[in-house]
């Protein structure tokens, strides 16, 4: 049976994408972006809150999807699949999308005077640190795509390992105190192959966490029954980590990384346990929005980059820029993906469902 509250999850996850990278452009940490305006504590302060638990939410719900997908499709299926749904809109997308924002970055940041083509050559041979706010080559929010690809295909001869293994977890043994030292795992994992702050170790670890534990019954089952203690806690933990991140000037490294991914994960858990007990329906806007959620991924980013250029540009009160931001990056990128979607070529070569 279809576990629609992890479709919900995901499209739900990816609409607050629109508010994050809106207040990206807003952020006070140092951090440049394509377009920067102001920088804003309050905007920061959410940015803060919701790296920790977003993207190992996408990774671990990733991982549940493809558990269920080698249920009922063989390997070399699961992969023509992953190539036709993950590997092709990369490419794609970072030929035909990235450059834009990359474009944009190079206007508000360095004046630059050139046409978009002329930019090209400048994407693909400029130096960079692979963000892509001052310019240059990088995959952008594609990262995740690319991300995602890799462990697709790094996990497959683990899960085959695994399923030949004479040893297995006794999920039926596992209880909430136990489920809640696995936290350590993506702690641990942190330190592989670390690029620019996106651990390709730290997602294997959350993606192979939803394939192996959280796709489960059991698991989900206990996550359920204890949801509200762990939404409690979550949201403790994401008041101190607030404070701390107001107040603290200095922190012992090693305490700071166990409560962030103790904070992250019992955050995911809860996501979990609460929407399996309140999401897990289907109707006819759950279902256009799990069909919708991939493009609106994918096309996200773009508008909200296009949209702020623009914004700054001509409107002052930083209030009505951010509201401006988010409805005019919402309509362009619905109205992109439900374009696209009906054009074959535009659907096949981003990876969009019909």
């Amino acid at each position: 049976m279809r576990k629609h509250y992890i479709d919900n999850i995901r499209w739900i996850t990816v609409l607050m994408l629109f508010p994050y990278h809106t207040f990206m452009v807003y952020n006070n940490f140092g951090e440049s972006f394509y377009v920067k305006g102001a920088d804003l504590g309050f905007t920061s302060l959410v940015i803060g809150v919701l790296w920790p638990w977003i993207m190992p939410l996408l990774f671990l719900v990733s991982g549940i999807g493809s558990y269920h997908s080698l249920q009922k499709r063989t390997v070399k299926e699961y992969l023509t699949e992953r190539i036709h749904r993950l590997f092709i809109p990369l490419f794609f997308g970072i030929l035909f999308l990235v450059p834009i924002q990359t474009f944009l970055a190079e206007k508000f940041h360095n004046a630059y005077q050139g046409n978009y083509f002329e930019q090209y050559i400048l994407f693909f041979t400029k130096p960079t640190d692979l963000s892509g706010y001052h310019g240059g080559f990088t995959p952008a929010h594609l990262w995740f795509l690319l991300y995602l690809f890799i462990i697709s295909l790094v996990s497959l001869p683990i899960i085959h390992l695994c399923n030949k293994s004479r040893k297995r977890l006794d999920i039926s043994k596992i209880t909430l105190p136990i489920l809640l030292t696995f936290f350590i795992i993506p702690v641990l994992s942190q330190v592989i192959l670390d690029i620019e702050g996106k651990s390709l170790g730290e997602y294997l670890a959350w993606y192979l966490l939803g394939y192996f534990i959280m796709s489960k019954d059991e698991i989900q089952d206990i996550l359920e029954k204890h949801r509200i203690v762990l939404a409690i806690a979550s949201a403790l933990m994401m008041i101190i980590y607030a404070l701390g991140m107001i107040f603290l000037e200095s922190y012992n490294v090693i305490l700071y990384e166990i409560f962030y991914g103790l904070y992250a994960y019992t955050t995911v858990l809860a996501i979990l346990g609460m929407g399996k007990k309140r999401l897990n329906f289907t109707n006819r806007v759950t279902s256009y929005m799990t069909k919708s959620s991939f493009g609106i991924y994918l096309f996200h980013q773009e508008w909200v980059v296009i949209s702020a250029y623009f914004v700054i540009l001509n409107v002052t009160n930083i209030p009505l820029q951010i509201i401006s931001i988010l409805i005019f990056s919402i309509i362009f990128t619905f109205f992109t993906q439900i374009t696209f979607r009906k054009i074959p070529f535009l659907r096949y070569i981003f990876g969009l469902t019909k």
